[in-house]
């Protein structure tokens, strides 16, 4: 077999294949440079801000997934924005299987999606990262389906400005892994638009109990500095059909 091909989402130069959308801000305006290549990274900075004022961000690749191995570079940086959530210190996500950035709503805090959440350390508690959060969604775990808001992964912590390495294995309407570095921490199942905790949001795209089977990939702005240093993707769809391909695929890209 093949090394598994790599897709470069963010090249480490510009965002010219990534749309921006900011709570309270038109599709495409990247308020006070929110979002900004430097140094080769991709930085989510606030010194344009008086108050975060619930200005919640999004970037999204232009291009829809499936079926996909994930992988995502990042490291918290710096302190917290004024007028940011206590939720929110050292805390961001990556967006899985998200609803087009163009049927957000203006005033939307949230696109409808399963958060891979990403969180660092304090310095003293034991705070998991690759957790999962479900704006607008439900997953099915253990054969039930799970309603909460945010469930803890079975991570280490990393506190301090480290880099993390987070993979997310996503098979359509399937299931989703979330994984640091090589150790899968949480799964789930049946990814579907169901319950609250977005808003507001069109009607006529949030329809309950339909499964969610490709979207965007999106990286958020929630208050807190973040650099991300990879952004990358194997698209595994041409594989989806063949089970052992497609676990052999995934293996062999974690080597």
């Amino acid at each position: 077999m093949n090394q598994p091909s790599w897709i470069t989402l963010f090249n480490g130069k510009d965002l010219n294949d990534w749309t921006v959308k900011i709570r309270t801000h038109d599709l495409g305006e990247n308020f006070a440079n929110t979002f900004r290549v430097e140094d080769g990274l991709l930085k989510v900075r606030y010194d344009g801000y008086s108050s975060f004022d619930q200005q919640y961000g999004h970037i999204f690749f232009n291009t829809p997934f499936s079926y996909y191995l994930l992988k995502v570079e990042y490291r918290f940086v710096g302190d917290q924005c004024p007028g940011g959530e206590g939720w929110a210190i050292r805390n961001s996500g990556a967006m899985l299987h998200s609803q087009d950035p163009r049927t957000m709503l203006k005033d939307q805090d949230f696109p409808i999606s399963i958060e891979g959440q990403f969180l660092g350390g304090n310095g003293k508690d034991k705070r998991s990262t690759c957790n999962l959060c479900t704006p607008g969604t439900h997953v099915v775990m253990t054969d039930s389906l799970f309603t909460p808001h945010c469930i803890n992964s079975q991570s280490e912590t990393y506190h301090g400005d480290q880099w993390v390495t987070a993979h997310f294995i996503v098979l359509g309407a399937e299931e989703v892994h979330h994984l640091v570095g090589k150790d899968t921490v949480i799964s789930y199942y049946q990814p579907q638009i169901g319950g609250g905790n977005v808003a507001p949001v069109d009607s006529d795209v949030k329809i309950d109990g339909k499964l969610l089977e490709s979207g965007y990939i999106s990286l958020q702005s929630e208050s807190h500095p973040i650099d991300f240093r990879k952004v990358a993707l194997i698209d595994l769809s041409s594989s989806k059909d063949d089970r052992k391909k497609l676990e052999e695929l995934v293996k062999k890209a974690l080597k």
